[in-house]
């Protein structure tokens, strides 16, 4: 199933995504070392000491998102872990402007119907990775433009909805609550919602210093899970750095 990736490629759509940042990173580097040369000892220490700060950073977030993205098989997908009712699924994967995952749910779910939505608003989702990632990587022919407020699916006709890396760009909280009421609306009684994310704790802290703040904690996510309606069914984490949550409708045995 890897095969439709490329090697690096998470790594690569990083620094693509987001080149502004790490064209500051080397403005800012290349300005220190050319002023190395006229400065006296003591600042010579100071601005090694500010390339290390500067540096190290940037390599380890690198580093961290090698590998989630490249080499720890996460889009193998074989994390998802959920007992299947049948083989012919409606399964509905929804994206945020950026879809890396449906080609590969179609192939884990070979009998299934994957339908694919993306929730993108420019005027509500202001992330300029994701404008940079939607002119890289357009969207299917098979994508459905929605919104996060009105769903286009019949009540209880969802068996499972994925939501991989997507949900977080809702920054707003009502907003966020308003989407999570909605796709209680159209997942069947007995479906799952799965949802992967990176969460705003400890170990993306150290692995993004302060861009761990694009990530929502365990707690808005558990306060939007209950103010929908939804129960955690099961929480994994899929590596130090990476969490999901099935979810299932209150009242639904797991």
């Amino acid at each position: 199933m890897e095969a439709l990736r490329k090697p690096f490629q998470g790594v690569k759509n990083i620094v693509r995504f987001n080149w502004h940042f790490y064209i500051i990173v080397v403005v800012v580097l290349l300005a220190i070392v050319a002023s190395y040369f006229f400065v006296c000892e003591f600042f010579k220490t100071i601005f090694i000491i500010s390339i290390a700060l500067i540096l190290l950073p940037v390599i380890v977030s690198l580093g961290v998102s090698y590998y989630v993205y490249d080499a720890s098989g996460f889009y193998s997908l074989k994390w998802i872990n959920i007992e299947r009712k049948s083989d012919r699924l409606k399964i509905l994967n929804i994206n945020a402007g950026f879809d890396e995952t449906s080609e590969l749910l179609k192939r884990k779910f070979p009998h299934s119907q994957v339908d694919i939505a993306d929730f993108y608003d420019e005027k509500k989702h202001t992330e300029i990775s994701i404008k940079r990632a939607r002119k890289l990587y357009p969207n299917s022919s098979e994508t459905i433009s929605v919104s996060t407020n009105d769903l286009p699916f019949e009540n209880n006709s969802i068996d499972i909805i994925f939501l991989i890396f997507s949900a977080h760009e809702i920054r707003n909280n009502d907003e966020r609550k308003r989407f999570f009421k909605e796709l209680n609306r159209v997942l069947k009684q007995d479906g799952s919602v799965i949802i992967t994310e990176h969460l705003r704790d400890i170990h993306n802290f150290f692995a993004y210093n302060i861009g761990f703040f694009h990530f929502l904690p365990s707690k808005i996510w558990l306060q939007t899970f209950g103010d929908s309606n939804f129960t955690i069914a099961e929480k994994r984490k899929i590596n130090p750095f990476v969490t999901t949550y099935y979810l299932t409708k209150h009242g639904t045995s797991s």
